[in-house]
């Protein structure tokens, strides 16, 4: 993600952009010279261009980037780090929780990229989706987390050979990080006080890696956790 010192940095759009590992991409690409938004439903720390957005709304997911694209002047990349999980038995978990899980973590990563894809194929640029490990394993009380994340993982492979030659796609898999994503949790579904978890700035090198492949070359898959991360494999 190198640019002569006359040009702009590339514009990198990042759902998410606002906490944990969005937040960490975020803080990667404007050390690396590059331009990011933030697409979330609050605001960033930082004086960043920023579109606010509920992502369950895929309609508004779409509008919202293009609102980005036109006030960057285009897009060279997208990171569609947003996500959600609600844990819990499938009997017990709320059909609209259930369903918002999957939306904000597989329809609107969809969305998303649908939105700018016009950008990005003028651009030559990339894109880069976040699974989980999740998305390779599954576990109990996880089947809504679980059907995204496997969904982000097949959507990202058909991307990936769809694009071959004008769009670049990795799919990037991270194990458990030190974010607030496991805040609002019943205390069942926290990671214990031994839990090994993985710096959020870990995996936002692995995002920026993808992003910063020169033309040609394309990281398809990245899977990024700490050395004792027992969802994985």
């Amino acid at each position: 993600m190198t640019d002569t010192p006359s040009m702009p940095g590339p514009s990198i759009l990042v759902t998410g952009g606002s906490s944990g590992l969005g937040a960490a991409i975020v803080a990667a690409v404007v050390t690396a010279g590059g331009r990011p938004s933030v697409l979330d439903r609050n605001p960033p720390e930082s004086d960043l261009p920023f579109v606010a957005c509920d992502l369950a709304d895929t309609a508004a997911a779409e509008e919202a980037v293009r609102q980005i694209a036109e006030q960057a002047g285009g897009l060279d990349g997208v990171v569609t780090a947003a996500g959600v999980d609600v844990p819990g038995r499938l009997v017990d978990v709320p059909r609209e929780t259930w369903e918002r899980v999957v939306a904000v973590d597989l329809l609107a990563t969809a969305a998303v990229i649908r939105a700018a894809l016009p950008h990005l194929e003028r651009s030559g640029g990339r894109i880069v989706t976040v699974a989980s490990t999740l998305g390779l394993k599954a576990v109990g009380d996880a089947t809504a987390y679980c059907a995204a994340k496997f969904g982000v993982v097949g959507f990202t492979r058909a991307l990936a050979a769809e694009l071959s030659g004008s769009v670049g796609v990795t799919l990037l898999v991270p194990g458990g990080m030190r974010t607030s994503f496991f805040d609002e949790r019943a205390e069942q579904y926290r990671p214990g006080p031994d839990a090994v978890l993985c710096e959020p700035a870990n995996v936002a090198a692995a995002a920026l890696f993808a992003l910063s492949q020169p033309p040609g070359c394309a990281v398809r898959e990245l899977v990024v956790c700490a050395d004792r991360e027992t969802s994985y494999p």
